[in-house]
């Protein structure tokens, strides 16, 4: 059983503690919150101590992991005092906001030989399980092209002075909520992104709330292949996620939804059972951890992932494609 604290009692941070309330695997202990007392009432339901200081819950012993859900620039430092303290690290999306950061903390987590896992609960999707299976099984031949979009009325949900509704930590708009987990689902498809060219646009957002809500990228992979990925803060819920390749091609439409179509015939559509992603997730970094398992998702795809975020911000100022080293 592993046992964690959880850095972050928002409103992601008590969803990440009440999906794994009787879990065989992980137990969260303990919370950190700047002001407790705000938390007594979930605390006792939760079965949970919650404390103010992150540093106590590092020295302590019957603490294995930390789960990070805390403000995005903060992720960087949290990972590595967590690291030096000799936890067990899993980190919200996104995984930190610049590639210097991404790369301190993964080698923070090599050097102190722990389990570092990055939280994108989307690949723990029935419809995205059963669609990688079926590219990784040749089923639509090479992928050339991949396409993304992770949309809804989230932007609308926020309101001036609160940190998500800054540029700091929400560069290209929606993507740090929502994009990421596209993007994160196509470097799975179609390795690491090459170049980046973006435009990102505040259209629909009320002044106060200094983010964009309007972004959409062109993406060349370093294998050739092509990508577009949209992400829109200010509209209906739309998650989907396609791969195109030479015998046919794949497509999401949620997490139990997948659609097939090969160079001829009708598409054919497949439902899934629904499953507690973050469950799932959270179980599978107890597993890592057990097994000694380093890394879920590879530290090059954490890095290229985060190196993409960075990027759109640059293009859509500069009005240019940015290349990723």
């Amino acid at each position: 059983m592993l046992r964690a604290a959880v850095y972050g009692l928002g409103r992601w941070g008590s969803r990440l503690i009440e999906s794994v309330r009787n879990s065989r695997k992980i137990r969260v202990t303990t919370g950190i919150s700047r002001e407790p007392a705000r938390h007594v009432e979930f605390a006792r339901s939760a079965g949970i101590e919650v404390v103010s200081s992150y540093a106590q819950v590092l020295k302590n012993p019957e603490i294995d992991a930390v789960i990070i859900a805390t403000p995005h620039s903060q992720h960087g430092a949290q990972v590595v005092q967590a690291a030096k303290a000799g936890k067990h690290v899993f980190v919200e999306k996104p995984f930190t906001l610049t590639r210097a950061s991404a790369e301190r903390a993964i080698d923070a987590c090599k050097q102190a030989d722990v389990t570092l896992v990055a939280g994108f609960n989307r690949r723990y999707s029935p419809s995205f399980v059963e669609m990688l299976r079926r590219i990784e099984d040749g089923e639509i031949g090479s992928v050339v092209h991949v396409e993304g979009q992770n949309s809804g009325p989230t932007g609308y949900g926020l309101k001036p002075g609160q940190w998500r509704s800054t540029r700091k930590e929400a560069p290209g708009g929606g993507m740090t909520a929502r994009g990421v987990h596209a993007l994160d689902c196509m470097i799975r498809i179609a390795g690491h992104v090459a170049t980046v060219y973006a435009s990102s646009r505040k259209l629909g957002l009320p002044e106060g709330v200094d983010i964009d809500d309007t972004t959409t990228m062109l993406l060349e992979f370093a294998n050739g292949a092509s990508g577009c990925l949209t992400t829109v803060f200010v509209t209906g819920d739309y998650w989907r996620v396609q791969a195109l390749g030479t015998k046919g091609w794949l497509e999401l439409r949620n997490d139990t939804e997948l659609v097939a179509r090969g160079l001829s015939g009708q598409p054919q559509v497949f439902q899934f059972a629904a499953v507690d992603r973050e469950r799932a997730e959270l179980e599978a970094f107890a597993d890592a951890v057990e097994a000694g398992r380093r890394f879920i998702v590879s530290p090059a795809d954490i890095v290229n992932g985060v190196a993409v975020l960075e990027a759109i911000e640059k293009s859509s100022v500069r009005g240019k494609p940015i290349p990723i080293r």
